[in-house]
């Protein structure tokens, strides 16, 4: 068998399982992304600007309306013949998350300082005990007599 035909089996399997993998994650359907842009980005829309913006980071608070914006997602692609996930969903959730929780600290909630009725004890205190104990220092070391 000539050198370049040796591999012709190997690679036409590996192009059958290609064809294979494609059909199975694509979605023939080509209103799709048009179907959840219009049904689920826009109930989600109206939910977080419910919710306003200034929340979006509190997952307590988007959690509802990112969990029915994903069913929605799965149900349109159900109805509609499309395996879930698939790549059009993926690139749809990734334009989500840039418009709605890029600015979000990792940890979810944007981190704050606390009240100043809680923060000022908790700065003053210290300082005033280090200041407490450096005078009675100095003035136990001024103040010897009667000590053993």
């Amino acid at each position: 068998m000539a050198p370049g035909l040796r591999d012709l089996p190997r690679r036409g399997l590996w192009l059958l399982l290609a064809h294979h993998v494609f059909m199975v994650t694509a979605c023939r359907n080509p209103d799709y992304g048009t179907v959840i842009h219009n049904l689920c980005f826009s109930h989600f829309q109206k939910n977080m600007d419910a919710i306003g913006k200034t929340l979006w980071c509190d997952w307590e608070k988007t959690i509802e309306s990112y969990w029915e914006l994903t069913h929605c997602t799965k149900y349109v692609a159900h109805s509609t013949g499309c395996f879930w996930p698939n790549p059009e969903v993926d690139k749809f959730f990734i334009r989500i998350h840039h418009l709605y929780f890029s600015q979000c600290p990792v940890s979810g909630r944007a981190l704050q300082d606390p009240p100043n009725s809680v923060l000022c004890p908790f700065i003053m205190l210290p300082i005033t005990v280090t200041l407490l104990m450096t005078a009675l220092v100095v003035w136990r070391s001024k103040h010897t007599e009667g000590i053993v």
